[in-house]
């Protein structure tokens, strides 16, 4: 029995990466059919808000503590934080650049959390011991591997068969490679950015789940408000309103799986992950994501496979 509890955090991030692996796919796809990322971002959360709020109101209305105006401010800026603020940079990074390339960037998230937890004491670090240098040296390779995956790209390895690719590597000494290499830059701060407010919300929501535990009703409010908010910045950005309609089926199934898996369930096991082993052990399996968003990259998108690049993961892995 002690075995399986032990176990259950780590089959519960396992599946967690996964099911995010396969969101960050489909809206890399539709992203690049020109769907609004800030749209996409508003359906997603309230979709998310929606399937749980049955869920918190039976399975947690006779243990719910108290909402207070301090609870409610709390999960507001969690719900900035972590929600509308990580997530915009992340898929305006994702628009930018591949979704192997801004994946990768994930690994930063383990790393960003350590620094982060170090002055609040969520985390502890002693460098005369082997655990407390490896620990340090996992941060600088994590931070120094996502600066050469910036600059850095290498061979191709593998090319994909599809006539797509081969017109896009026919075309790689125009000058569309330049500005292309131009918005990888750009897209790797957008995604140092989503990382760092990720890795803010790990901290966040364990202080949250302190005051307000109930996992169900506070990832409820978080996509809620979050869903407002995301309404707020769609309307600033997005004045053409025909783009706030979904048409394709692609990105009906991509924004119903996205909220109800990805910002629903994922985000309730996240926290429940936080809760009982702490921020730095949940944020340490973001890297399988890019692991699994590079096989699906090569056989669904069709992206190419670098040997730098490549070689670079393996590492940051």
């Amino acid at each position: 029995m002690n075995c399986c509890r032990q176990w259950t955090p780590v089959v519960a991030m396992i599946a967690v990466n996964f099911a995010l692996a396969i969101t960050n796919v489909l809206f890399k796809k539709i992203l690049d059919e020109g769907v609004s990322l800030t749209i996409i971002l508003m359906y997603r959360q309230a979709i998310s808000a929606v399937s749980l709020a049955p869920i918190a109101f039976f399975w947690e209305r006779k243990n719910r503590p108290k909402l207070t105006a301090r609870i409610l401010c709390q999960l507001f800026l969690n719900a900035l934080i972590g929600a509308t603020l990580a997530q915009y940079f992340v898929l305006l990074g994702l628009e930018y650049t591949s979704v192997t390339f801004a994946c990768a960037f994930l690994d930063m998230v383990p790393a960003i959390t350590f620094i982060l937890a170090l002055p609040f004491g969520l985390e502890k670090v002693n460098i005369r011991k082997k655990a407390g240098t490896a620990k340090v040296l996992g941060t600088l390779v994590c931070v120094g591997g996502a600066m050469v995956l910036t600059l850095y790209k290498g061979k191709i390895l593998v090319r994909s068969n599809s006539r797509a690719t081969t017109r896009i590597i026919n075309n790689a000494n125009t000058t569309i490679s330049t500005k292309k290499k131009e918005r990888w830059a750009i897209g790797s701060i957008f995604m140092v950015a989503g990382c760092t407010f990720w890795s803010s919300w790990f901290l966040l929501q364990a202080w949250i789940g302190k005051t307000y535990p109930c996992k169900y009703s506070s990832n409820a409010f978080f996509s809620f408000f979050s869903a407002i908010q995301s309404a707020i910045l769609s309307l600033i950005m997005e004045r053409d309103f025909t783009k706030w309609i979904l048409k394709e089926k692609l990105e009906l199934i991509t924004v119903a799986y996205a909220g109800t898996v990805a910002s629903g369930l994922c985000y309730v096991g996240m926290s429940w992950c936080v809760k009982h082993k702490g921020p730095v052990f949940t944020s340490a399996f973001t890297p399988l994501i890019q692991i699994l968003v590079a096989m699906f990259d090569f056989s669904i998108l069709h992206g190419q496979i670098y040997f730098g690049r490549l070689s670079i993961l393996i590492l940051l892995s």
